[in-house]
């Protein structure tokens, strides 16, 4: 192999440069060119791409975002659309492809690896919501986002003994919100894997205050519903003061955590040697700490939930 290119598909998350580094330094150390493709699939079929070389990912690896950028394409979902992209990918030599990106990414991986391009996909994305891998590209850094968000407003809702609701991403996973509300004490945790009862939490609430409490911190992930739509219900069955703050995109942005420095480093590297193997259409992982391959139509087809051990920890410390 002589050519590879590189994208970044989706939602940006904190790690994807440290990705990008290592598949460029990866695969020039081995003697192979990198193009990387500006803005995923829709610079794929624009043919937005350049040629990159060790400068080209020098002093990248503690930055968030993306140096491709990245865009979602409704023009790739279509068979013209496809077509076009394996024309230009073609026309620019290249001969596999690294995609960095979530499941919507590994569908148009899953694409170009149907059409005869040796695809290698890579897990970026904060929600940590991809089968088949314990922990995905910038969920790491997300979660203490998270956390220090948690620290902060804790400490005014301790000086104006309130209750706080927090809303953070992840989709239709809880990761995020169970990971951060464990290390982060909250009270109560609203996933989405897990049913709950508004009298259950408001009775939990009260027990607390009863005992001298003087301020909680709920913790609701976006997939189970609005922020504020709990809040006023927490408001109108206990009359207290309830805050609100949905954290949004600030969970995606800033530089990314040792952990996903070092996790993007081992998978750009593994995509570059998977490639060179003459390997396609998988999608790299974790488990257990230990590097894998995984076929990409597996990933798509399986269903991924939470470490409910978590869950049923933070309910028992936060009594």
């Amino acid at each position: 192999m002589k050519t590879i290119g590189i994208l970044t598909s989706g939602g940006d998350s904190p790690g994807m440069n440290a990705a990008i580094r290592a598949v460029v330094r990866s695969a020039i150390y081995n003697g192979i060119e990198v193009v990387g493709i500006k803005r995923g699939y829709a610079g794929l079929i624009a043919g937005d791409a350049r040629k990159m070389d060790l400068g080209s990912v020098a002093d990248i690896i503690h930055r968030g975002g993306t140096i491709l950028y990245t865009a979602r394409s409704e023009e790739f979902k279509t068979e013209i659309g496809q077509e076009t992209a394996v024309a230009n990918i073609h026309e620019l030599g290249i001969e596999g492809m690294v995609v960095i990106g979530g499941d919507g990414s590994y569908r148009g991986a899953n694409l170009l690896a149907q059409k005869g391009i040796p695809t290698i996909g890579l897990p970026g994305t904060i929600d940590n919501d991809i089968p088949c891998t314990d922990f995905t590209i910038g969920f790491d850094t997300a979660i203490n986002t998270v956390i220090d968000a948690i620290d902060r407003i804790r400490d005014t809702a301790t000086s104006h003994e309130r209750t706080y609701v927090i809303e953070v991403m992840g989709r239709n996973a809880g990761d995020i919100a169970l990971w951060a509300g464990l290390a982060g004490g909250a009270e109560s945790i609203l996933i989405p894997e897990e049913k709950y009862d508004m009298d259950q939490l408001v009775e939990k609430l009260q027990r607390g205050a009863a005992r001298g409490k003087k301020h909680s911190i709920i913790l609701v992930a976006e997939g189970v519903g609005k922020g504020f739509e709990i809040g006023e219900q927490i408001r109108e069955k206990t009359g207290w003061e309830t805050r609100v703050t949905v954290l949004g995109h600030i969970q995606r942005g800033g530089s990314p955590s040792a952990f996903d420095r070092t996790l993007a480093s081992r998978m750009g590297f593994m995509a570059v040697d998977l490639l060179m193997k003459g390997e396609g259409g998988k999608a790299v992982g974790i488990k257990g700490g230990v590097l894998q391959a995984n076929d990409i139509d597996r990933v798509l087809n399986s269903q991924r939930k939470p470490d409910m051990s978590l869950y049923g920890l933070a309910s028992i410390l936060s009594i």
